[in-house]
């Protein structure tokens, strides 16, 4: 495995939404493991504080909304006070209760209001500082496999995770012609992965889901690499897979195919062949 990463050298300050669980959780976790000081954000605040205070004195527990505004710019200037510059910078909070295009109005606006103006508020409330320190740093927003390749079922989520996949690679662009930037973004895109928010619907890990520590190993080896995608497979869809499945879904813009011609009744042969092709 590469070395890890300048920014996470012991004593730096890391700050992650969305860690009362999940992906969020096992960062934190590893972080603190690496020497960090970590800062636990997230709306759940009893097991906001659990999580941290198992951390130790070294973690930061923060209560806040990611999707207003004035909450992340409140908690950006706690963990500035308490904590110190930061590091490492882990937009991660989500929700997935959503629906399709027709689905409940309110349901959309609180979807995307922590999806995605949560990864906004983060971005616009924390880079700025980071980038002018001249330091090395690190920019990881978590998205989606379904921002990629956007499955029926579920369009708010995708029409989400597709947004901050392309802030990401916005933010990335950015970053990398500003003049004396030291900080890189990357987008973490999990596959099928056990967390809080699938507990709730499956009551026990599927054995074909990775778990969090195994998105965080991907992740950290992937920044290592220097990889802006940082692409997980899971234990049932290997990377071959998901690459074919990415070709197909930009097919249908170049060849003008029906929309999500993967599951239309009338390419699924041409579908199928392609795949076992």
């Amino acid at each position: 495995m590469p070395e890890l990463h300048d920014a996470f050298r012991p004593g730096n300050v890391a700050v992650i939404t969305g860690a009362a669980s999940g992906i969020g959780l096992a960062a934190a976790r590893r972080f603190a493991g690496m020497g960090l000081k970590v800062c636990l954000a997230d709306w759940d605040e009893a097991r906001l504080e659990r999580e941290a205070s198992a951390l130790g004195e070294a973690a930061l527990a923060a209560p806040t909304d990611v999707s207003d505004r004035a909450s992340v710019e409140a908690l950006a200037a706690v963990v500035a006070e308490r904590l110190g510059p930061v590091s490492v910078l882990m937009n991660n909070a989500a929700v997935d209760a959503g629906g399709d295009a027709l689905s409940n109005p309110d349901t959309w606006d609180r979807l995307l209001g922590v999806n995605l103006h949560g990864v906004i508020h983060g971005v616009q409330a924390f880079v700025p500082a980071m980038a002018d320190r001249g330091a090395p740093g690190l920019v990881i927003n978590t998205g989606s496999k379904q921002g990629v390749t956007a499955p029926p079922g579920n369009t708010a989520y995708n029409v989400s995770k597709a947004a901050v996949k392309t802030l990401t690679e916005g933010l990335a662009h950015t970053l990398r012609n500003r003049d004396g930037c030291r900080v890189s973004a990357h987008l973490l895109v999990p596959g099928f992965t056990y967390t809080g928010l699938t507990a709730q619907r499956i009551p026990e890990r599927p054995p074909a889901a990775w778990t969090p520590d195994q998105v965080i190993d991907r992740m950290l080896s992937g920044i290592a690499a220097g990889d802006f995608y940082l692409w997980c497979e899971d234990n049932e869809t290997p990377r071959a897979t998901d690459e074919k499945r990415i070709l197909w879904a930009a097919q249908d813009l170049i060849d003008n195919r029906p929309a999500l011609s993967r599951w239309h009744p009338e390419w699924k042969a041409a579908f199928e062949r392609f795949m076992a092709g």
